[in-house]
């Protein structure tokens, strides 16, 4: 009996640890587009609602926009912020996406469609916490490197 209490302490301890880091985390929020401050790349998708949240102990991250058709868009990750690919849903631009930790700030992403990178990005949330700035490379379809920057206020 003193055994399973035991465990039980300790398991509601390590998740109460877990959600504290990730109650800590300056990523975690609603972020919306500030596009007068942003510097979109010419007929790429505006990203303008994205949400970071908890989900058990993986982040799950929420992207709304306008695709370079007009149409809304809407996809889906959910994984953990150590490098490894995890599945995009709702992307046709992307299958699978990593997120890796550079220091409590900044994270850098890399998008793949079908194992082939699409798509990466540096993530840096200000150090008051209120704004984030996305930078991102890709290539279009002629080949040609192309960079944008967008900037995101918590909400």
């Amino acid at each position: 009996m003193k055994t399973r209490f035991m465990f039980l302490i300790l398991a509601v301890l390590l998740a109460s640890a877990q959600l504290c880091v990730a109650a800590d985390d300056p990523s975690l929020g609603t972020w919306k587009l500030d596009e007068a401050k942003s510097k979109l790349a010419e007929g790429a998708p505006k990203n303008t609602t994205v949400v970071y949240e908890a989900a058990g102990d993986s982040i799950k991250i929420t992207i709304d926009g306008v695709g370079t058709d007009g149409k809304p868009t809407h996809n889906e990750w959910t994984g953990k912020f150590d490098g490894k690919d995890y599945p995009v849903v709702g992307d046709s631009s992307s299958t699978s996406r990593s997120y890796k930790r550079i220091n409590a700030h900044t994270l850098h992403a890399v998008n793949k469609k079908d194992g082939k990178e699409t798509l990466t990005a540096h993530i840096v949330v200000s150090a008051d916490g209120k704004s984030r700035t996305v930078t991102t490379t890709s290539t279009d379809a002629s080949g040609k490197k192309v960079t944008g920057t967008a900037v995101y206020n918590k909400q």
